[in-house]
């Protein structure tokens, strides 16, 4: 979605509002492709002091699955993104602003981009999820399995000798 925000170039205090939805299903993330939902944009344009500031927030819910137990869940996701837009650069470094192709600016690609580097590298279903166990595959958030505690290795000598001495007594 391109905006026009020419009218509110010159006008310091105007506000352009915006709404959109995009389509991000085809977007796939770790093998999975979790934006089942539309990405809903809402966002304005603002001339604070001659200077546009866009800022926007992306929403939906994701697909997703636990990184510690493999339960998938929904998730609620939101990215905020805001940046400068000028119609030509001073500093090439600065990232933060945008640049203007005849007046207008490609909200659209902001939000998709925004909302890409905004997802998670790690989804959980919750804080406090304990997994699965690393030797039978049970889910510990159901209850404890029923696998015997390996002791270290390097640990085996001190548990004989723990045992032998809870045997003598």
């Amino acid at each position: 979605m391109r905006l026009d925000v020419k009218r509110i170039l010159n006008t310091p205090g105007a506000e352009l509002p915006f709404r959109f939805s995009m389509d991000l299903s085809d977007v796939e993330f770790n093998g999975y492709f979790p934006v089942a939902e539309p990405v809903e944009v809402e966002g304005l344009v603002r001339n604070e002091a001659g200077v546009l500031v866009l800022s926007l927030t992306a929403r939906t819910t994701l697909d997703s699955v636990c990184d510690r137990c493999a339960k998938e869940f929904r998730n609620p996701k939101s990215v905020d993104f805001s940046c400068v837009l000028a119609e030509e650069k001073e500093d090439e470094e600065n990232e933060d602003i945008v640049l203007l192709e005849e007046g207008t600016v490609d909200a659209e690609d902001l939000a998709r981009t925004a909302f890409i580097l905004g997802m998670d590298t790690k989804t959980l279903c919750s804080e406090d999820c304990k997994g699965l166990c690393p030797r039978c595959g049970a889910d510990l958030n159901l209850g404890p399995c029923s696998c015997k505690k390996e002791v270290d290795p390097r640990l085996a000598v001190l548990a004989k000798l723990l045992n032998k001495s809870s045997d003598e007594q």
